[in-house]
């Protein structure tokens, strides 16, 4: 007589699942082992290179930090002695004090080495030498709205310094737009306005004036934008 068959529990279904499961996963492993211990040790190399970078980016912005505070005391005094413009360029070996330039050269991807590059952009202008100062403040990168705007201003004088009143009013715009502060914007403005009007567009300098006019009416500029507008109208 045959025996009834015994009904298969829910746990025992479970458990010849876990056991199929782990059956495919094992086989899988086995014949892509190669394959998979590759692909682990790639991303081993890779956490583990995204941690050594990152502590040396820390490491190499502190470095920058200390080197800049060293030499920013010479690039400060420069604004009475432009003379001293060269030596914060250059810096002084002898005195232990590394120049703005090699700041940049060795830690420029870091955030006090772009900072660097800001005053070495901001020296070289001082020292009219636009093309270098045009390439640094080009190659400036900042998440501060004051210093990117600053940055834009710094390539709008090294283009008007070489006559290129066209590229320095669009620079100069560019940098107004950048921030709204009304202790630059409005002298932003109007340097746009006096190179539009160099370059022979009187009718956007003329717009430009009347922003200031408009926008920034408490300024020391909008005092003068009305003479600035009649000049432009003649």
């Amino acid at each position: 007589m045959l025996k009834p068959k015994r009904k298969i529990t829910k746990k025992e279904i479970k458990q010849d699942a876990l056991i199929t499961t782990y059956v495919k996963v094992t086989s899988y492993y086995d014949q892509n082992k190669k394959y998979i211990n590759y692909a682990f040790t790639a991303l081993v190399v890779i956490v583990i290179g995204t941690i050594i970078y990152i502590n040396n980016h820390r490491t190499n912005n502190v470095k920058a930090a200390t080197e800049l505070g060293k030499v920013f005391s010479i690039y400060d005094a420069a604004a009475n002695d432009p003379r001293q413009y060269t030596t914060a360029v250059e810096g002084q070996p002898e005195r232990g004090i590394m120049g703005l330039r090699a700041i940049v050269d060795n830690y420029g991807s870091t955030v006090s080495g772009e900072l660097a590059r800001f005053y070495l952009a901001n020296a070289y202008l001082h020292l009219g030498k636009y093309d270098d100062a045009l390439k640094q403040f080009g190659s400036f990168s900042s998440s501060s709205d004051l210093l990117t705007a600053s940055a834009l201003a710094g390539i709008g004088a090294c283009c008007e310094a070489k006559s290129d009143y066209a590229t320095a009013a669009k620079r100069y715009e560019k940098a107004a737009n950048a921030i709204s502060d009304p202790s630059v914007t409005p002298d932003y403005l109007n340097s746009a306005a006096r190179c539009y009007g160099m370059s022979g567009e009187k009718e956007r300098a003329i717009e430009l004036l009347k922003r200031i006019k408009k926008e920034f009416p408490k300024s020391a500029v909008a005092r003068e934008v009305d003479r600035y507008i009649s000049q432009f109208s003649v």
